[in-house]
């Protein structure tokens, strides 16, 4: 299995949803319309700090070898993508609980399964997010915050093509790979229902690509 087939299988099976989450819109759904630089900070810091604590959760409980390296390679990843986002703000972080999203992530417990939604998947739609992120902070005239996004930006998109690398290295049965597919597409539909469900109930429409 290739691993950089995958990346695009997904990438094709979920263009439309992938599409509209790295849309003008995210921003807005991500802060439930408060558009001001601290609460997109936060939110960025709290995005963050679910990460660390689902990879954590993964890294402590999987038994396949290559896929613990990549979890705890990945917490770490991003424990230091939240310390530098809390470099950009004087305000401590609040308790963060998990969201819808991080809650499938840690009630999956197959290792194909976690590979497939947390490395691929995860990133694909976490780009977006920062895409919106980087214009919010371009249209700010806050270079430095910009800067800072596009670095992890351009991070995040290279942990796709690592975790399309360790989806190949996992999947060993014929039927992995349509597990590993199902997987992914089922983050990207449950990131997709957040983003709607949020932009609705402030009365906004979700599907017009921006």
């Amino acid at each position: 299995m290739d691993g950089s087939e995958f990346v695009e299988e997904v990438r094709s099976a979920n263009e439309g949803r992938l599409a509209r989450l790295g849309s003008e819109k995210a921003l807005v759904a991500t802060t439930a319309g408060d558009l001001d630089r601290e609460t997109v900070l936060e939110t960025a810091v709290a995005a963050e700090t679910r990460a660390v604590e689902t990879f954590d959760q993964w890294a402590g409980d999987e038994t396949d070898d290559d896929a613990r390296s990549a979890f705890e390679a990945e917490r770490a990843r991003e424990r230091e993508h939240r310390d530098r986002v809390l470099e950009l703000t004087d305000q401590l972080p609040a308790e963060t609980n998990p969201d819808p999203l991080h809650e499938h992530f840690r009630d999956l417990d197959e290792t194909v399964e976690r590979v497939a939604a947390g490395l691929v998947a995860r990133p694909l739609v976490a780009s977006r997010s920062l895409l919106q992120v980087i214009n919010f902070f371009v249209n700010e005239g806050d270079e430095r915050a910009a800067a800072l996004f596009r670095e992890l930006r351009a991070e995040t998109d290279e942990q796709v093509e690592r975790g399309g690398e360790v989806v190949a290295t996992v999947c060993e049965r014929d039927d992995d790979r349509e597990r590993a597919v199902a997987a992914a597409s089922a983050v990207v539909d449950l990131a997709y229902d957040e983003y709607a469900g949020s932009l609705e109930g402030m009365g906004i429409d979700p599907k017009p690509v921006c």
